[in-house]
């Protein structure tokens, strides 16, 4: 029986440290650009201590023309206070009230939409309040945004609590060493697609035409489903690497990251169709090498060796993301450890769907998310 196991390890933990280590050498930063125009597009919902970061990183960038346009989305807390001083200052930003939220729309896809509308560049970047800017990042971006419809990119995910260190590097863990770079760049196929919510830059002909997020209206995950409507409409989408050219703090407590991971899950990880498989290979590859540990040793060497190697395999991502993506080391020692949490929010995702709850999430209440 341990044998059968290490057997299944070796299977589920070598073929993600693979990919993620070639998929490493081609997930870059975007290059330098000639830059151009750009209307950078800021849905905020009780931003009052971030905006104003927010908007004064973007206002520093170089090498474009642009505006900053940000969506008051209903706040309570003096966030349109803040714009309106910044607006003020500089003639370049602009505020804007969302309308009133339609039923069956998620409010920041509603927000997205109407930022779109009034958008004044043929180029937009949607940009989430929590996202600051490195002053060459929106010109690199306009760069890499040619051929393709859409592209985005992970910040460096900043991470001070155990449970954001522990669980938010398994992002490029996920991404890296599950989905294959170059098939997703040789088509459209919107199985492949992938994105980051947080910086979204489009064309504004193939937005539209693919529906932008009137699209996805009913979902909480940007990220992936606007990639995946654009694809389907035929254009192409990109990944960069932001690390250097963007942060973000996604979240600030373990409560926060807890509810945020699980409010999007069951269009993830935590689809019905998908979540059973998926715990299979990451508990086979990533967990039950590190307990085959305890029950290996009067095994033979050959299964000795497969356990090993299972748990070089699972930790190797881990450990190059430290350097690469700036992650905390404890995350990466403890992997296996955040492995489980994960599939438990997962799970938890799911089954909170399948009861019929609610997700709540800036003060509003989504049913049978």
């Amino acid at each position: 029986m341990i044998a059968a196991f290490a057997v299944g390890a070796v299977m589920c933990s070598v073929g993600p440290a693979v990919l993620f280590c070639v998929n490493l050498g081609r997930y870059r930063e975007p290059g330098a650009s000639d830059g151009g125009r750009v209307s950078v597009l800021i849905p905020a919902r009780d931003e009052a201590g971030s905006i104003g970061a927010a908007v004064g990183s973007v206002l520093a960038s170089r090498g474009v023309e642009l505006e900053v346009v940000v969506m008051d989305d209903g706040s309570s807390d003096g966030t349109a206070g803040v714009v309106e001083e910044l607006a003020a200052r500089d003639t370049r930003v602009r505020l804007e009230r969302a309308p009133e939220l339609p039923a069956g729309w998620n409010g920041k896809q509603h927000a997205c939409w109407a930022l779109a509308a009034v958008a004044r560049y043929d180029v937009m970047c949607f940009v989430d309040a929590d996202v600051r800017l490195e002053a060459e990042a929106l010109a690199r971006m306009v760069g890499f945004l040619d051929g393709n419809g859409l592209v985005s990119g992970f910040p460096r995910e900043e991470t001070e609590t155990w449970l954001e260190w522990m669980l938010l590097p398994l992002i490029h863990f996920a991404l890296l060493g599950f989905l294959p770079l170059e098939t997703m760049r040789a088509g459209t196929d919107p199985a492949f697609a992938a994105g980051c919510g947080q910086i979204l830059m489009v064309r504004r002909e193939a937005y539209f035409a693919s529906g932008g997020h009137a699209a996805i209206r009913a979902t909480m995950h940007d990220g992936l489903l606007l990639p995946r409507a654009f694809r389907a409409a035929g254009f192409r989408t990109d990944l960069a690497d932001l690390t250097g050219l963007a942060t973000c703090r996604m979240y600030r407590s373990a409560g926060e990251v807890l509810k945020g991971l699980a409010k999007n899950a069951t269009e993830g990880i935590a689809d019905p169709v998908r979540i059973g498989p998926i715990t299979v290979v990451l508990l086979l590859g990533q967990v039950l090498p590190f307990g085959l540990v305890f029950f290996a040793g009067s095994a033979a060497r050959w299964v000795q060796g497969c356990v090993l190697v299972g748990m070089i395999a699972a930790w190797t991502p881990r450990l190059l993301g430290i350097r690469r993506f700036r992650q905390d080391w404890r995350g990466a020692l403890l992997h296996p450890l955040g492995i489980l949490i994960l599939l438990a929010v997962q799970w938890y995702a799911l089954g909170r769907k399948w009861m019929g709850g609610s997700v709540s999430w800036k003060a509003r209440a989504y049913t049978g998310s």
